[in-house]
C-alpha cells in the first residue's frame, strides 16, 4: 500500500470522541467550549459514515462542518434564519437542527439533499441553484431593519445571515445583490463567504485572483471595504472559536451603517484525504465509499467509455474537436460534471470555464458563433433556465447558430425538484427557430452532435440537444427512414404504409410519437397493443422541433395521437403538436404524457416515471383509452 493510500486509510479511520449530536441550536449554544471541541471530530465522522453509506455531497460538508456550528452557535435559527448558497452544503446544518442520522438521505421519503421547508422550519430557502443567498437575505434584513423600531423589550433584533462560496459569487445574480447591499447599510443582514477557492472546479476570473490576494495578505487594496462593507477576515474557516468570534462581531454590527462581511477560509473535503487530494472536484459529489479504504463501492451503472451518456458525450465533441480547429466548448463552472474534460485536456485553448455564470455563457457563444467559430455550450438542464432571456433575445432572435446541449434532462432522481430537467422542452419550445433534438440513444446523440458541430456546413441557428442522467443503454434501431422521422415499430405493413403516405385499405394506426429516451418504453406499449389487434406506429420525429410538415401530415393520416416526452406536459412537444394540429383544423383524438408541471420530490427516476404514467403499461392504457 503506498505512503498516500495508507494516509487516505488512517484518516478516514480515526476514531472520534463519543458525545450526542445536539437535538437542537440551543442546546448546541449551551455547550462549553471544550464541549465544542469534543464535539467536532464526532460529528465529522458521523457525517462520513452517513456519506458513505448513502453518498452525496461530501466534499462541500465536509469543508464547511466547523463554520454550521458556529453560525448555530451565534445566531438563534430559525428566528435568525440562515440562507446556505447552494444548500448542497446544508448537511450539517440538518445535523444540527433535529436530523441527526439524515435518515434516508436522498431517497424516497428520506431527508433531501437540500433545505427543506416540509422537513424543518430551519430551512427557509429550498435553494440548490447558485448565487441567489445575499439577495434572499437583503430583503430578509430589510425587512427586519424595519421591525427593530417596533422592539420594546430590549430584546434583539433578527438578523438573517445568507452564506456563498466564492464560486457562487460569481454568479450574476451574487454580484447584482453585493453591488446593492451597501445601498441599504441599516440592513440586518450578514453576509459570509465562505472562500474554498472552488466551486466543481477552481473559481476563475478577477474576483478569484482579489480573494487569493487578501488571502495571502498581498492586496493593496480590499475591494468589499471599497464597496462599502464592514469586512471581517480573513478567518480561518476551521478554527470554530474564531469563527465564533467573527461571527458575534458581524452580529452585532448589522444594520448598524455598513453590512457585515465575513471572509472564512475554508477547505472542500477537509478532513477525508481523500476528498482533499482529489484534484477535478475534491468529491463534490460522490456515491457511496467503504469508509475505511475511501474507494467507491460497486455501483450498479456500468463504467467504461461510452457507459453513459455524459461518456459517449464526452467521446464524441473531443472526436469533432480533433478534427475542426474552430469548434470551442463553454461550461458554467462544470466542464467535468458535462463531459468536457477529455476535450480540456487535449485542446485546453479551446475549452472555456465562465465560471457560475449561465447567462455571460449563452452571450460569449453568441458572439463566438457570429464571428465564425462553432461554440457548444455544454449545462445541465436544470441550469439553462438561469439564461433563458439571452437564450431567446441574443441568441433566438439573431438566429446565432449557437449549439447548447442539455444534460441531466428530464427526470433526474436523487437531488429533487430544482434538479429535475423537466422543463427544458417547454422553454425551448417558446423560441423562434431555435431546432431541438432529444437523442433516442447513443448514437443519435453522436449523429446530432456531428450534424450540428462537425458537418462540412455550419448550423444557419440555434439548437438545442437534451439527454438524460445515467447508462445511455442499447440503440433503439430504426425500421425504416420517412419523411416523418424514424419508423421505430410498425404493426403491420399497412401501419409502416401509413408512414410513407401510401393510400389505406385498412384501419389507420394509433400513432406514438417519442420525444427522447423514451422510445424503448414506447415500442415495448405499441407491441402490447399490437398483441390486442391493434394498428400501431412509432414514430421519433430525430428533429423535435421545429414541428415538421410531414410529421403534423401523418398526425393527420392517424386514427389517435400519443405523444411522450420527458419534460413537462403542459408546454412541451406534444402541446406544440396538438396547437399546430388545431391551427390546421385537425381533429384527431390524441393524448399528450408527460411530466406533471409540478416540483417533484426526490426519488429514483424509474419511481418517477411510473407514477407520472411514463412506463409502458401506462402509455399502452393511454394508447388504448383513445381507440
Amino acid at each position: 500500500m503506498s505512503r498516500t493510500q495508507t494516509e487516505i486509510v488512517e484518516h478516514a479511520a480515526t476514531p472520534a470522541a463519543a458525545p450526542s449530536i445536539p437535538a437542537d441550536p440551543a442546546t448546541l449554544r449551551a455547550l462549553s467550549a471544550a464541549e465544542v471541541d469534543a464535539l467536532l471530530p464526532h460529528l465529522r465522522r458521523s457525517l462520513l459514515d452517513i456519506v458513505a453509506a448513502s453518498g452525496g455531497h461530501v466534499g462541500p460538508n465536509l469543508g464547511v462542518l466547523e463554520l454550521t456550528v458556529a453560525l448555530h452557535r451565534v445566531f438563534d435559527s430559525p428566528r435568525d434564519p440562515i440562507v446556505f448558497d447552494t444548500g448542497h452544503q446544508a448537511y450539517v446544518h440538518k445535523m444540527l437542527t433535529g436530523r441527526p442520522d439524515l435518515a434516508g438521505l436522498r431517497t424516497e421519503g428520506g431527508i433531501s439533499g437540500y433545505p427543506s421547508r416540509s422537513e424543518s422550519e430551519h430551512d427557509l430557502v429550498e435553494n440548490s441553484h447558485a448565487s441567489g443567498s445575499l439577495a434572499w437575505a437583503l430583503g430578509l434584513g430589510m425587512a427586519f431593519s424595519a421591525d427593530a423600531a417596533a422592539l420594546s423589550d430590549g430584546s434583539r433584533s433578527r438578523t438573517s445571515v445568507a452564506v456563498i462560496g466564492d464560486g457562487a459569487l460569481t454568479g450574476g445574480v451574487g454580484l447584482e445583490a453585493l453591488n446593492l447591499a451597501v445601498d441599504h447599510p441599516h440592513a440586518r443582514t450578514v453576509f459570509v463567504l465562505n472562500d474554498n477557492t472552488r466551486s466543481y472546479a477552481p473559481t476563475i476570473g478577477g474576483l478569484a485572483r482579489c480573494l487569493s490576494e487578501l488571502r495571502s495578505g498581498t492586496a493593496a487594496a480590499n475591494p468589499f471595504e471599497v464597496l462599502g462593507y464592514r469586512y471581517i477576515g480573513p478567518v480561518d474557516g476551521h478554527n470554530v472559536h474564531a469563527l465564533e468570534a467573527a461571527l458575534t462581531q458581524a452580529r452585532d454590527a448589522a444594520g448598524q451603517g455598513a453590512v457585515p462581511l465575513v471572509h472564512a477560509v475554508t477547505a472542500k473535503g477537509r478532513g477525508l484525504l481523500a476528498a482533499e487530494l482529489h484534484e477535478v472536484d475534491l468529491w463534490h459529489a460522490h456515491g457511496p465509499f467503504d469508509i475505511t479504504t475511501a474507494q467507491s463501492t460497486p455501483d450498479p451503472v456500468p463504467t467504461g467509455p461510452g457507459a453513459t451518456w455524459t461518456d459517449r458525450f464526452a467521446a464524441t465533441v473531443l472526436g469533432i474537436a480533433d478534427q475542426r480547429d474552430d469548434m470551442v466548448a463553454l461550461s458554467a463552472a462544470m466542464i467535468d460534471p458535462v463531459g468536457l474534460t477529455p476535450m480540456q485536456q487535449a485542446h485546453p485553448a479551446r475549452v472555456l470555464d465562465t465560471g457560475i455564470a449561465e447567462q455571460v455563457t449563452l452571450d460569449i457563444a453568441a458572439g463566438l458563433a457570429n464571428a465564425g467559430q462553432r461554440p457548444l455550450v455544454a449545462l445541465y438542464s436544470t441550469f439553462l433556465t438561469r439564461a433563458i432571456d439571452q437564450l431567446l433575445m441574443d441568441i433566438g432572435l439573431h438566429s446565432e447558430p449557437v449549439t447548447i446541449t442539455l444534460d441531466r434532462a428530464g427526470v433526474t432522481g436523487d437531488d429533487g425538484a430544482s434538479h429535475h430537467g423537466i422543463w427544458d422542452l417547454a422553454l425551448a419550445a417558446q423560441v423562434p427557430g431555435l431546432e431541438v433534438c432529444a437523442p433516442r440513444d447513443g448514437q443519435r446523440l453522436e449523429d446530432a452532435l456531428r450534424r450540428r458541430l462537425g458537418g462540412d456546413e455550419a448550423p444557419t441557428g440555434p439548437g438545442l440537444i437534451r439527454f438524460p442522467k445515467g447508462s445511455v443503454g442499447p440503440d433503439v434501431a430504426a425500421a425504416a427512414s420517412v419523411p416523418a422521422g424514424d419508423v421505430l415499430f410498425a404493426s403491420s405493413d399497412a401501419a409502416l404504409a401509413c408512414a410513407t403516405g401510401e393510400a389505406l385499405d385498412a384501419e389507420a394506426p394509433t400513432l406514438i410519437i417519442t420525444i427522447g429516451s423514451l422510445a424503448g418504453r414506447a415500442v415495448a406499449a405499441a407491441k402490447t397493443l399490437a398483441a390486442t389487434g391493434a394498428e400501431v406506429l412509432v414514430i421519433d420525429p430525430v428533429i423535435a422541433l421545429p414541428l415538421a410538415g410531414p410529421l403534423l401530415d401523418l398526425c393527420a393520416r392517424a386514427s389517435a395521437v400519443v405523444t411522450i416526452e420527458d419534460g413537462v406536459r403542459e408546454r412541451g412537444i406534444g402541446a406544440a403538436l396538438r396547437f399546430a394540429l388545431a391551427d390546421r383544423g385537425v381533429q384527431v383524438p390524441s393524448a399528450v404524457l408527460g411530466v406533471d408541471q409540478a416540483f417533484i420530490d426526490h426519488a429514483k427516476r424509474d419511481a418517477i416515471l411510473s407514477r407520472e404514467g411514463l412506463d409502458a403499461e401506462a402509455i399502452a392504457e393511454a394508447a388504448a383509452r383513445l381507440r
